[in-house]
């Protein structure tokens, strides 16, 4: 079964190559906004602080005293 649909998956691409590259840069920048919203999930979206920066160093806070 799985060769049958790689033959057919191949004369399919062969034969509609056109049809694919005419869309492609219709899909290029659809991907862009899905990019977005995907990939914008691990640092919470946009606008928010972010305290990684304001935490003390590894080598700890030797100048301040609080």
């Amino acid at each position: 079964m799985w060769g049958f649909v790689a033959v057919a998956a191949f004369f399919l691409l062969s034969e509609h190559r056109a049809h694919l590259f005419g869309w492609l840069p219709y899909l290029l920048l659809l991907a862009c906004p899905l990019m977005h919203l995907f990939m914008h999930g691990g640092h919470n979206g946009h606008g928010e602080s972010h305290d990684d920066n304001n935490r003390a160093s590894p080598r700890g806070n030797r100048g301040e005293q609080k």
